[in-house]
């Protein structure tokens, strides 16, 4: 399966990070790590997982806006108690707990919540934008560090 996915890498990569932040619980960091060790351009990696993560979060986002409680318990499978736990660090923290949505379990509620307490789009754009470059970055310079070791 690993091997389906590096061969369509960029696409991948892509369609990946963005299902990771919407209705898929699943993970990106192993295929953009599996393309680096594979010598995929490292920026152009970096940049097409923060795009399709990013996405994918706007959509979650958008959900939020627009309250749909049928998506949100059933196709994005976000219980109260984890809506209720973004909600509390939202209100304690603010819109800056919009960095941390990509952390597994609370960052889709993060955004949802951001949808939700109508957080002006231009500004959940950035912080998101700002928290998913950054571990995509991270990651990618600790797997070139390790390569090159």
């Amino acid at each position: 399966m690993e091997e389906f996915f590096i061969s369509h890498g960029y696409l991948s990569l892509f369609i990946v990070s963005f299902l990771a932040s919407t209705i898929i619980p699943l993970g990106s960091e192993w295929l953009l790590l599996a393309l680096l060790l594979n010598g995929y351009d490292p920026v152009l990696s970096v940049s097409l997982a923060t795009a399709g993560n990013t996405l994918g979060a706007c959509t979650t986002y958008w959900i939020g806006i627009l309250g749909a409680p049928f998506v949100v318990s059933r196709i994005l499978r976000i219980s109260d108690e984890e809506q209720q736990n973004a909600e509390r660090l939202y209100t304690r923290y603010g819109s800056w707990s919009l960095l941390f949505s990509w952390l597994p379990v609370i960052g889709d509620p993060l955004c949802l919540a951001g949808g939700l307490l109508q957080v002006r789009f231009e500004k959940f754009l950035i912080l998101v934008f700002s928290g998913k470059l950054a571990r995509y970055a991270i990651v990618s310079l600790v797997t070139l560090k390790m390569i090159q070791a």
